[in-house]
């Protein structure tokens, strides 16, 4: 059995229920401020949309969202990072060129999440 040192849970089906989960949140998520967004109509205004995103629930539905987006995201580009930046496309250095690339990968990951996360419990 290969394990990769950027392979964070080890394990292809945790990686496949991570992005079964997140992708039904996700989309629960998705339906349901379409929903709102719908029955509100031309009643929606900032105040009320401001009101929505500030209440404690919506923040951590929020949260749960950003976390969900990353750990989605993070399964999909490790995926494509393992399976295209290979022995065949960069000979010797292929190792090295998936682990910048992951590395890359992650470090703008963790700096979209800490920023969407600035911007749902920190902008005030």
């Amino acid at each position: 059995m290969v394990t990769s040192v950027t392979n964070f849970s080890r394990s292809g089906m945790s990686d496949w229920l991570l992005q079964r989960v997140s992708a039904v949140l996700l989309a629960v998520y998705t339906i349901a401020l379409g929903g709102y967004i719908v029955c509100t109509g031309s009643d929606l205004t900032y105040e009320a949309w401001a009101a929505l995103m500030g209440s404690v629930p919506m923040k951590v539905i929020n949260t749960l969202v950003v976390a969900s987006i990353a750990g989605h995201a993070w399964v999909g580009l490790w995926t494509v990072t393992t399976d295209y930046l290979t022995r065949m496309a960069f000979g010797n250095a292929a190792t090295c060129v998936r682990l910048v690339g992951q590395t890359v990968l992650a470090l703008l990951l963790a700096a979209y999440s800490l920023w969407a996360l600035w911007m749902i419990w920190g902008a005030a």
